[in-house]
C-alpha cells in the first residue's frame, strides 16, 4: 500500500481502531465487585433489619391484626393503616414502602460511620411513629455498631406509619427488646402531632396515647408550649448523658419538637451535615439546638432522596436481597492492566503518528529534490 504524505492508511486506522476496541473490552472483563467500607457493618445491620420485621409481622398476627397485602405487598407488618384515631396527618406510602427495604440499615450504618461514630458513643435520636421502616433502619444499626442511643421519641403517626392503635410505636420497639434483638429503648414520649401535644387529635386520641406512654413505662412529655417541649427534650438528653459527650444527633421523621417547624424540614438537607450553617429558620428545634454545639447532625425525613441518592429501589416489590446494591460493593477495575494498556495504546497511536510524519518530511524532501 503506497503511503500518501501526511495521510495515514485507513487499514492503519482500522487496526489502531479495533486494537482499541479490544483494549476496552479488555478492561472491563478485569473489573471485579469489591466490598465497600464497613460491609460488615452493613451487612450485619440489614440482616438485623430483617429479623425485626419478621418478628414484628409475627407480633401483628399473634395479636389479631390484620396486615394489608395491597398496601404492605411485601408483608412486613411495618406498614399500618392509613387512617386511626391516633394518625397525625398524610403520609406518603410510597416513601414508607421504600424506607422497608432492610438495607436502608446499611445506609445508616454509612452515616454513622461518615461522622466517626465508633463503639460506646453516645448518641442522640429524636423520632416518630411516622417512619417505621427508617426508625427499624436506625435501631439495627446502632446494634450493629453498639452504639449507645438516646432516644425521644413522639407517639403519634402519619399515614401507613405505626398507627394501630394496639401496636404503636413504643409497642412495637417494645417486641424487639423482649426479644433481645435491641439492648436500648426511647428513654421518654410525647403525644407528637401538632404543638407537640396532639394538637388536631381528639380528646380521646390523646388520652389513648398518654395510656400506651404510661403502659409502657417511659417519662411523658406534655409542656405547655412548643419552645419548653424543646427544652426539656434537651434537658433529658444531656441528663441521660450523664456528663459524657454526645457525638451525634439524628432526626427521623417530621416530629415538630425535633425540627422546631415544619419548614425546617425543608430546609435542613437529608442526610448527614456536619454544620447546619447560619440559616433563617422559622424556629430552633432539638436539631438545630444540637448543631449549634457543634454535632453533627443525620436528617431523615425526605426517603425517595437519600434512596436515590444511595441507588436504593423507590418501594420496591419484592424487596431486595440483603446485601444487594452498590452500598454494599462498589465495582473496581484492575488499575495496573488498565494503565498498562492505556500506555501500550498511546505508544501505538504515537509511533503511527511518527511515521506518518517520517513519511511526511520524507516525501517533502523529494520533492524538493526533484
Amino acid at each position: 500500500m503506497r503511503w500518501r504524505a501526511g495521510k495515514i492508511p485507513i487499514a492503519n486506522v482500522v487496526a489502531l481502531a479495533i486494537f482499541a476496541i479490544l483494549i476496552y473490552a479488555y478492561v472491563e472483563k478485569t473489573k471485579q465487585p469489591e466490598r465497600s467500607k464497613y460491609y460488615s457493618y452493613k451487612i450485619k445491620a440489614a440482616r438485623l433489619m430483617d429479623l425485626f420485621e419478621h418478628t414484628i409481622k409475627e407480633k401483628k398476627e399473634f395479636i389479631g391484626l390484620v396486615i394489608d397485602e395491597v398496601n404492605d405487598p411485601n408483608q412486613t407488618g411495618i406498614i399500618g393503616p392509613e387512617f386511626t384515631i391516633i394518625t397525625t396527618d398524610r403520609g406518603d406510602l410510597t416513601a414508607k414502602l421504600t424506607a422497608s427495604n432492610p438495607n436502608f440499615a446499611a445506609v445508616i450504618v454509612d452515616m454513622l460511620k461518615s461522622c466517626k461514630l465508633k463503639k460506646g458513643d453516645i448518641i442522640a435520636i429524636g423520632e416518630t411513629g411516622s417512619l417505621v421502616g427508617l426508625n427499624l433502619a436506625v435501631y439495627a444499626a446502632i446494634e450493629a455498631m453498639e452504639l449507645k442511643p438516646i432516644i425521644i421519641t413522639s407517639l403519634g403517626a402519619s399515614s401507613w406509619g405505626a398507627t394501630d392503635t394496639e401496636f404503636t410505636w413504643l409497642d412495637i420497639a417494645e417486641t424487639l427488646k423482649e426479644k433481645g434483638l435491641i439492648h436500648f429503648y426511647p428513654v421518654a414520649a410525647s403525644i407528637g402531632g401538632g404543638g407537640d401535644i396532639g394538637r388536631g387529635l381528639t380528646i380521646h386520641s390523646r388520652e389513648l396515647l398518654k395510656s400506651v406512654i404510661r403502659r409502657n413505662k417511659v417519662d411523658l412529655i406534655e409542656e405547655n408550649t412548643l419552645e419548653e417541649s424543646i427544652n426539656k427534650r434537651m434537658k433529658i438528653y444531656d441528663t441521660r448523658s450523664k456528663g459524657k459527650r454526645i457525638k451525634a444527633y439524628i432526626n427521623i421523621g417530621g416530629g415538630i419538637a425535633s425540627l422546631g417547624s415544619t419548614q425546617n424540614g425543608k430546609i435542613i438537607p437529608p442526610g448527614v451535615s456536619k454544620r447546619l450553617g447560619m440559616k433563617n429558620f422559622p424556629a430552633e428545634g432539638v436539631i438545630i439546638k444540637m448543631s449549634k454545639r457543634g454535632l453533627p447532625i443525620i436528617q431523615l425525613l425526605n426517603v425517595d432522596i437519600i434512596a436515590r441518592r444511595y441507588k436504593l429501589p423507590i418501594a420496591p416489590i419484592p424487596l431486595p436481597e440483603i446485601g444487594e446494591g452498590t452500598i454494599f460493593f462498589k465495582i473496581k477495575y484492575n488499575v495496573a492492566g488498565t494503565i498498562l494498556a492505556f500506555i501500550i495504546l498511546c505508544i501505538l497511536t504515537f509511533l503511527l503518528l511518527r511515521v506518518d510524519i517520517w513519511y511526511y518530511f520524507m516525501r517533502k524532501r523529494e520533492k524538493k529534490n526533484a
